[in-house]
């Protein structure tokens, strides 16, 4: 098994845990008995679900709450979770966002927090913990990426790029690190609805016209797939058959012909054409 054994003084630590495939993957880690140190910005969301994982699991969970786009309370991680006494086993680098349309509408600052989120914050927390977990000859990582990492996607850019290189960096990884007894995956979910696409500026109803239903996958679903597929060492975890063969595709078909498709389908895109 790729799980480091849960003890006392060990956590998994995720980020973006507050909503969505965060929280529950935080779910699934706890049910298998691992103590969780949840991060992410909205403290009282977290704090919500470590009092559920304690009382249903009767796990550790204590929250930080921190800015991920922000370098120097990253490089703060390290040092609080030692002064808790804790070792970070498995780090889950889940934190993300996307912002929607086209680039030369897009926003400046907004941009650059995704840059910092999406990529920044996943290379920077693995930087700061997989030393100790190959001197401690354990640990598991898993970055979440996304079927977007599959091809350009038009309309999100920056996302699909973003997710790309987190696909890139986490198989790269996971090969330097083999024979050490630390492991990398990489989950690549395709639609999910956790509120995401809205908070991106659209809502599920319109992200769902771009995309035919048994795309889907519910959240929890997800996150199962992703903690079994850590479990069982996968390089890639990819939700959802549907979704598989859309990857498939995404790398198969010439982007000559892909590419115009996307844009003509992704909402972003159809909604700025109407707006022109």
């Amino acid at each position: 098994m790729a799980l480091p054994t849960p003890k006392e003084n060990t956590t998994a630590l995720v980020t973006g845990a507050s909503s969505g495939i965060g929280a529950d993957m935080a779910r699934q880690l706890a049910r298998r008995g691992f103590g969780l140190t949840l991060v992410a910005r909205r403290e009282d969301r977290l704090k919500a679900l470590a009092d559920e994982l304690s009382e249903t699991h009767q796990v550790r969970a204590e929250v930080i709450a921190v800015d991920l786009t922000d370098a120097d309370s990253r490089a703060a991680l390290p040092a609080e979770v030692e002064r808790r006494g804790l070792t970070v086993d498995i780090l889950v680098n889940n934190a993300g966002f996307s912002t929607m349309g086209p680039v030369h509408k897009s926003e400046r600052e907004a941009e650059l927090s995704m840059v910092r989120t999406n990529i920044e914050a996943v290379v920077d927390l693995c930087t700061l913990f997989v030393a100790g977990m190959v001197s401690r000859h354990r640990g598991a990582i898993l970055n979440t990426a996304s079927t977007a990492a599959f091809q350009p996607l038009p309309g999100q850019a920056v996302y699909g790029a973003s997710k790309s290189f987190v696909l890139s960096y986490g198989r790269a990884l996971g090969t330097e690190l083999r024979g050490t007894g630390v492991t990398v995956t990489t989950l690549c979910p395709g639609p999910v609805e956790t509120g995401f696409a809205e908070a991106s500026g659209l809502t599920d109803a319109e992200a769902g016209e771009s995309l035919p239903k048994f795309m889907w996958v519910p959240p929890a679903q997800v996150a199962k797939a992703a903690v079994d597929g850590l479990a069982a060492g996968r390089a890639v975890v990819i939700p959802g058959p549907a979704n598989r063969i859309g990857a498939s595709l995404g790398y198969l078909i010439p982007k000559a012909l892909i590419l115009p498709f996307l844009a003509k389908q992704h909402p972003a895109l159809k909604k700025a054409r109407n707006e022109a």
